[in-house]
């Protein structure tokens, strides 16, 4: 797998899978084991145990070991790079948005403002016939 530290690509990466999300979801509730967290998904354990590792290198997930039980707990600050990616997207596409509706304001004036004129010159080559 390429890497792609201090950029997005891995956490979406990881977030795209929807039993990643699933437990991302289970961790916003709190720390749980492993064997919790595989418990409702449709996979074996040794899977589960991939997708954590997909989790942690990414920065979504830590986890830690007391005896013979692994916990793993969510990395909020692990989110903060995808939420900024989304801010500065979001950002972005606001301040295209904007230019487009001034844009289109503007083209709608000027059509008014032609719709003026041709009234305005029908009218006065109407007098003119009269």
């Amino acid at each position: 797998m390429l890497d792609y530290r201090g950029s997005p690509d891995r956490l979406f990466h990881a977030l795209a899978d929807p039993h990643r999300r699933a437990v991302v979801e289970r961790l916003t509730h709190g720390p749980a084991s492993v064997s919790e967290l595989a418990a409702p998904l449709p996979m074996s354990l040794a899977a589960v145990v991939q997708h954590l590792k997909v989790l942690t290198d990414c920065g979504l997930v830590r986890s830690e070991k007391a005896g013979r039980v692994r916990t793993c707990h969510l990395e909020p600050a692990g989110l903060r790079m995808a939420e900024e990616w989304l801010r500065g997207q979001r950002t972005a596409w606001e301040n295209r948005l904007d230019r487009l509706g001034a844009l289109l304001a503007e083209e709608a004036d000027a059509e008014e403002a032609d719709a003026e004129d041709a009234d305005s010159a029908e009218d006065s080559t109407r007098r003119d016939e009269e």
